[in-house]
């Protein structure tokens, strides 16, 4: 199907293709973090209109972010797309269409006009926030784009990605508080780069390992080889969990030591124990188990807060 041959249909199924634009079922669970890191921080829940504006924000900038990963990889993906993407049952980033600009289930023009509009409402409330918070936005998108580019460059662009990742957290810490300090925000950038590294780069270009290789690209699992890169992603996430139960436990919120080690225990069965598995048993399906079930690592960093929040 070219892509200027948009299927019609009815208003939800015509959003689904947007939603999918912007990964939002994944992005919904990666939203979890700023708002996590920011109650942690503060210790309490802040001001309605903070909180509102803060919550907009943070869903207009991953929505705008992970639409322009497809707007810069459009090429790559439509030429994935035409080969042959393989099986995507089951795959987090694939639920309604993967990659629908490249399917052609909605025009380049739309989908620079849904990455740009979101980017807009996501920079003015950042800048309400904290004009820190807006320049962040930009070097974030500016950041995607460059990771993007470097497909074929090096494997370390997913450095680049483990950056770009944090930047929403930080951000959030610091809308909250301007003066948040720098060894907490030192935590909150080092859990979420390992964690990105580990569950969510490593096993979603092992996912797509034979694109990757039909594309000439350069991931860490092709230039790596999956045993070395499967050792990085196990030792990343045990990293990122332990890294996590100190954020927990030092935060000014006051986490009690019992629902500190409940989460850490949550996260070790999310993060390590499906990377060991994946080192062990190596294969795609391992892969997509590991990427889907290290998405849940925010909620259950977010669901700590918010019970210790209510039960306190």
């Amino acid at each position: 199907m070219p892509p200027s041959t948009v299927p019609s249909g009815g208003a939800f199924s015509r959003l689904k293709y947007f939603l999918a634009l912007s990964r939002t079922p994944h992005g919904v669970l990666d939203m979890a973090m700023p708002v996590a890191a920011a109650l942690l921080w503060l210790g309490h829940v802040p001001p309605l209109w903070t909180m509102l504006l803060g919550l907009f924000t943070v869903f207009a900038g991953y929505t705008a972010v992970y639409a322009v990963n497809d707007l810069a990889d459009y090429k790559t993906d439509r030429a994935n797309f035409l080969s042959g993407q393989g099986n995507t049952e089951g795959y987090l980033d694939a639920v309604y269409a993967r990659h629908p600009m490249a399917m052609g289930l909605i025009t380049t023009r739309q989908g620079l006009l849904w990455a740009g509009g979101w980017a807009l409402g996501a920079l003015a409330g950042a800048w309400m926030l904290n004009p820190v918070c807006a320049l962040m936005l930009l070097a974030g998108c500016a950041l995607e784009v460059g990771y993007c580019l470097l497909l074929k460059v090096s494997h370390l662009r997913a450095l680049v990605n483990g950056v770009v990742k944090t930047l929403g957290s930080v951000a959030a810490v610091l809308a909250v508080d301007s003066a948040a300090p720098w060894w907490f925000l030192g935590l909150v950038f080092a859990a979420l780069f390992c964690w990105e590294i580990g569950g969510q780069n490593i096993p979603a270009d092992w996912f797509d390992l034979e694109l990757d290789r039909r594309q000439g690209a350069k991931t860490m699992c092709v230039v790596l080889g999956l045993a070395r890169a499967a050792k990085v992603s196990l030792w990343t996430l045990c990293a990122s969990t332990v890294l996590a139960a100190l954020i927990l436990a030092l935060s000014p919120a006051g986490i009690p030591p019992a629902l500190t080690l409940a989460a850490t225990a949550a996260n070790a069965w999310l993060m390590p124990w499906p990377a060991r598995k994946l080192l062990t048993a190596p294969s795609r399906e391992n892969a997509s188990r590991l990427f889907g079930r290290a998405s849940y690592f925010p909620v259950v960093l977010l669901g700590a807060t918010a019970l210790w929040f209510v039960l306190r």
